[in-house]
């Protein structure tokens, strides 16, 4: 299944990627490679993890504190939020339901 991102989760995965890069050499590019890994396994089987709220799925990540809310439709997952676990709790519920006017 397709994999898409929100403008807003795409941002909050740049913005954590940079962070981790600027701390360390190569961590950002390991947090990266597990987001990338995370989407896979969520493309893989979208109804494996949890439903949290009306139709958002949480994937808790391996290796980071972070998780992706996403969305199962008809033809793509949508990845809602790439969201720190301890921060700004539920921020991203502004965001449902998903946009179905994407591009």
């Amino acid at each position: 299944m397709k994999i898409e991102f929100l403008p807003e989760a795409d941002e909050e995965f740049r913005e954590a990627a940079r962070y981790y890069e600027s701390e360390a050499a190569g961590v950002g590019i390991a947090f990266v490679a597990a987001v990338h890994r995370a989407a896979s396994e969520v493309a893989q089987a979208p109804l494996a993890a949890p439903v949290i709220r009306s139709d958002i799925h949480r994937k808790v990540m391996r290796n980071f504190p972070y998780s992706l809310f996403y969305a199962v439709e008809t033809d793509a997952v949508v990845i809602v939020s790439v969201a720190h676990q301890r921060r700004r709790p539920n921020f991203w519920h502004a965001r449902f339901p998903v946009q179905k006017d994407r591009s």
